[in-house]
């Protein structure tokens, strides 16, 4: 029996270290998230809060995203979401913007989502489109909170800072990127260019086509002109047969 135990030991030493690994190799949570996770500078973008739901016991039935005050964006547009209500709020800005040539006062600075429940082990998406983005910044921070049916509240609203851990609350972030090569108006151009090459090389092939086919057409033409000619020329040379038979006759 002592043995049995001692036997025992061993593997009830390797299931606990398991479960201990298992444990501390377990994923970390998820939280509210920007996707895609970067835009480019000065333009506008279609964007997405990917929110989880973390509780096994209840619903995410709000989420509340503020705007960064520090970058105001004159265009804010959510996209509906079946099942859920948006209420869009905006704000008088300290010092107003010019957008396309017009000077704006305000601006979104929040937009609440209600109504609709994220139960758990799903998440749901809330699209945003917004601009203009700016260019003088990497990232935009958006605090968002997200609220269970329980009253809970998390708050996802802690920056994230270069060069440190992710905080445990991050907020969703939207990483600025410079535009790409060709990008405003440079891709219009090439693609103006492109459709010009496009057509000049339809018209080239149109042009030798015709050439081909002119070319085509004349050959036919000697070919059944010679063919007739030696049809008209044998039977000319039976008519002279036949004849002088006649008058030897």
């Amino acid at each position: 029996m002592n043995a049995m135990r001692l036997r025992r030991l061993p593997v009830l030493g390797a299931l606990t270290a398991g479960g201990l690994v298992l444990l501390t190799a377990g994923p970390a949570f998820a939280h509210v998230s920007v996707q895609p996770g970067q835009a480019e500078k000065g333009g506008y973008s279609t964007i997405n809060f990917k929110v989880p739901n973390e509780r096994d016991d209840s619903s995410t039935v709000k989420l509340e995203v503020t705007l960064p005050a520090d970058h105001p964006l004159a265009s804010v547009m959510p996209q509906p979401v079946p099942g859920w209500d948006v209420k869009v709020t905006k704000s008088k800005l300290p010092k107003p913007m010019e957008m396309h040539g017009e000077k704006i006062s305000e601006a979104v600075t929040k937009v609440t989502w209600t109504g609709g429940k994220i139960e758990p082990g799903m998440f749901q998406q809330f699209p945003l489109s917004v601009g203009q983005l700016p260019d003088d910044a990497d990232q935009l921070a958006f605090k968002a909170l997200q609220t269970y049916d329980n009253k809970e509240v998390v708050r996802w609203i802690e920056e994230p800072k270069e060069g440190a851990a992710e905080p445990e609350n991050p907020a969703p972030v939207l990483k600025l990127v410079a535009p790409a090569e060709g990008s405003d108006g440079d891709g219009a151009a090439a693609a103006s260019g492109q459709d010009k090459d496009s057509e000049k090389a339809g018209a080239e092939n149109s042009a030798s086509k015709d050439a081909s086919d002119d070319e085509g057409g004349s050959d036919t033409t000697a070919r059944v002109l010679g063919i007739a000619g030696i049809v008209i020329g044998a039977a000319g040379a039976v008519f002279g047969v036949v004849a002088s038979r006649r008058r030897s006759a």
